[in-house]
């Protein structure tokens, strides 16, 4: 076999000089000021990026299996999204107070409007009926029903604080119970009831075979080094962002939209091509573990940073996107509560997305 086309662990070359490449390019973005060479460079890395994330999660989901697969990716991709929100805060700029609550509340729109609509649409239009584990499904909706309702709904109706904030004692039990009831769940999907989120019986995978131990772990390193890069040049493309929005007299909160629908590419590519394939429950387990991950890891990390550093936090949500989250988990627990779905679920799904972004780029 070709050297070229091989490295010495038997993976593709591209594989791991993708991730070595973006990550190359995130040094030199943040070390050069981003002009119009490399502003360019740098969407390109970030693109390639995902795309190279994507496959090395796809390796180490072959190796460990269902759950873990998905569970790997939507962990990773959580952590260094936390870990951007967590500096993003601390910068102290005029839309730190919101952004956990935009890109919280973005994240779980985009994945159940958006990435599930998609999911929905395009394997219905192939495979017509779509099914799943209705008691994996219903376990991470109740997870998720309750999750936002504490961090997004609650500090709008709490009178102890003015405004859509919370006080530190209930801020410390919000981010305390996030973080509980996120492990709980974890808990529940690996261990006691990893049974209810394996994939049906008919939903094998035969594009790849299982790679070996040092394979994956190989993977596994690159993918953290193609997230990594993924995260940190989505940051250094935000400026641009913002100054888009602004001269798009767009509202603030569109920023929050821009960098949730940049961090979820990874796991949104995984997630529709386990859809195209049939294998609809390996795509389900992937985009509500993102969501339940992202506002069980993020909200205690920014409670303990609004607790420490004294920087103001508004986790409560207006009433027309309160509106739009409620609308979004009564569809979902519909759509999800009979083990099918056709291709209306996802088209209904897709309209709700449709109608979110439209709201918040015209509120």
């Amino acid at each position: 076999m070709s050297v070229i086309h091989r490295s010495w662990l038997g993976m593709p070359v591209w594989s791991f000089g993708v991730p070595i490449a973006a990550f190359a390019v995130l040094v030199l973005a943040l070390a050069l000021p981003l002009g119009w060479m490399l502003l360019p460079l740098t969407a390109i890395a970030l693109i390639g990026a995902v795309l190279v994330g994507v496959h090395h999660a796809e390796v180490i989901a072959v190796r460990v299996g269902e759950p873990f697969g998905t569970l790997t990716l939507a962990l990773a991709v959580t952590i260094i999204e936390v870990a951007l929100i967590g500096s993003i805060t601390l910068s102290g700029t005029p839309a730190a107070a919101t952004l956990a609550r935009d890109t919280v509340f973005a994240t779980v729109m985009i994945v159940c409007n958006g990435v599930v609509g998609l999911c929905l649409l395009l394997g219905a239009i192939r495979h017509h009926v779509l099914v799943f584990r209705v008691e994996g499904t219903s376990q991470a909706l109740s997870v998720l029903v309750a999750l936002t309702t504490i961090t997004l709904v609650l500090p709008t109706l709490t009178t102890t604080t003015p405004g859509p904030t919370y006080s530190p004692a209930q801020l410390a039990f919000a981010g305390v119970m996030s973080l509980l009831l996120y492990g709980v769940f974890v808990f529940v999907q690996a261990v006691r009831h990893r049974d209810y989120f394996l994939p049906l019986g008919f939903e094998v995978d035969a594009h790849h075979a299982v790679p070996s131990a040092r394979v994956a772990l190989a993977s596994l390193g690159l993918l953290l080094v193609a997230l990594v890069a993924v995260v940190g040049l989505a940051k250094i493309l935000a400026p641009t962002i913002e100054a888009g929005v602004e001269a798009a007299s767009a509202p603030p909160a569109v920023v929050g939209v821009a960098i949730a629908l940049l961090i979820l590419l990874p796991e949104t590519i995984s997630a529709l091509r386990a859809a195209v394939r049939n294998r609809m429950q390996t795509s389900l387990n992937l985009a509500l573990g993102s969501a339940l991950a992202t506002i069980g890891l993020t909200v205690p990390t920014v409670a303990v940073l609004s607790v420490l550093v004294g920087i103001p936090l508004e986790l409560g949500l207006p009433h027309k996107e309160t509106a739009l989250l409620a609308v979004t988990l009564l569809l979902s627990t519909i759509t999800l509560a009979g083990g099918s779905s056709t291709v209306l679920h996802g088209a209904v799904h897709l309209v709700v997305f449709g109608a979110f972004l439209v709201v918040e780029i015209v509120p």
